[in-house]
């Protein structure tokens, strides 16, 4: 085993409404002291280490903002060749997958900081009386 078998990389994405900078978010990872790789990004950072203490950082660094703090995992640790934006020229693949998803953020966001009850029922049939009511109401 090379070492990198046991470890993961995750991306650490800051919503719209996100109440750190992409700036503090990497600074508050290495007061974290632990043993990641981490690598500011445009979205927030990729954090790269051994899974416990790259979900150890995770669970704390979402602590700061949890309805804005989103974290998904990422195939490849940064700077690997094969998807580094330097090495092959361009937006790395799956960069506009997450520019999508950036866009829906802020809703993701605001639902998790105002949850609202939601009714799963499906609304019953109403008789054709009760449309012609309802429609008779309407042409009034």
């Amino acid at each position: 085993m090379s070492g990198n078998e046991s470890k993961v990389t995750r991306m650490i994405i800051l919503g719209p409404a996100a109440k750190i900078s992409q700036s503090e978010l990497v600074g508050k990872l290495h007061m974290l002291e632990l043993p990641l790789t981490i690598k500011s990004t445009c979205y927030g950072s990729v954090i790269h280490g051994e899974e416990k203490d790259v979900l150890d950082a995770v669970s704390k660094i979402r602590k700061l903002d949890p309805p804005n703090i989103f974290t998904k995992d990422r195939g490849f640790p940064p700077g690997d060749p094969r998807r580094c934006r330097a090495k092959r020229g361009g937006a790395r693949e799956g960069f506009h997958q997450l520019e999508k998803e950036f866009e829906l953020l802020g809703y993701v966001g605001e639902a998790l900081d105002c949850p609202e009850v939601v009714d799963l029922k499906e609304p019953g049939k109403i008789s054709p009386e009760e449309f012609r009511k309802i429609a008779w109401e309407c042409e009034k």
